[in-house]
């Protein structure tokens, strides 16, 4: 999305905060953005430092990284709104309908979703569109 530096990923997540903070006009991404890091009043202390642009992450410890977290969503709607894999807006439309919560909803595809990546990390390969696809309509 912005490169491979952390650092500069988790400024502009900063920047864009100060920006709404500000009420300045916000382009169609950073409302995005925006609206994801709303969601999450649980990550809104990190917003007020910059000494979580350094700060790691350790699932080991119990640890959840909150920009992680936010980038999945960011994804997410990334995707549902390209329907990109094929078929992913469809699987949106139902599981919103199973769960009646849009944020329940897309943390349940977050987990497919982070699944799928993990697998293709391991293995060194591509996501497989299809074994997401299939863990998304496992759900339903």
């Amino acid at each position: 999305m912005f490169g491979q530096n952390r650092q500069q990923l988790r400024q502009y997540y900063h920047d864009i905060w100060q920006k709404r903070q500000s009420n300045k006009t916000l382009l169609p991404l950073e409302t995005i953005i925006c609206q994801v890091i709303e969601q999450h009043p649980e990550y809104h202390v990190i917003f007020d430092t910059t000494n979580s642009l350094e700060q790691e992450y350790f699932v080991e410890n119990g640890q959840s990284n909150p920009y992680l977290h936010m980038g999945l969503h960011i994804s997410l709607h990334e995707q549902i709104s390209t329907d990109r894999p094929a078929g992913i807006r469809t699987f949106y439309s139902q599981l919103q309908a199973k769960y009646s919560n849009t944020h329940e909803t897309e943390h349940e595809m977050m987990e497919c979703l982070t699944e799928s990546l993990w697998l293709a990390q391991k293995n060194n390969q591509p996501p497989s569109e299809e074994n997401y696809l299939a863990a998304l309509k496992a759900l339903l």
